[in-house]
């Protein structure tokens, strides 16, 4: 149930390109270039987002990209 709360906020969140964490603005989260062509993008707090630069959002990394 409580898992029912939050993601739709958490999906607004990286839809503004925000951190799900924070509310930090992941344009100013640290980046490293990918071989796929994505971008890794780390958050202050901690947290590991994947940008796809030729849609231009933002996702939750899996554990094996981390």
């Amino acid at each position: 149930m409580f898992k029912n709360v939050i993601a739709p906020i958490q999906a607004w969140l990286l839809s503004q390109g925000r951190c799900v964490g924070c509310g930090r603005e992941l344009s100013l989260a640290k980046k490293e270039n990918r071989r796929d062509g994505t971008q890794k993008a780390t958050c202050a707090c901690g947290r590991i987002f994947i940008f796809d630069p030729k849609t231009k959002r933002y996702r939750r990394a899996l554990l094996e990209e981390v």
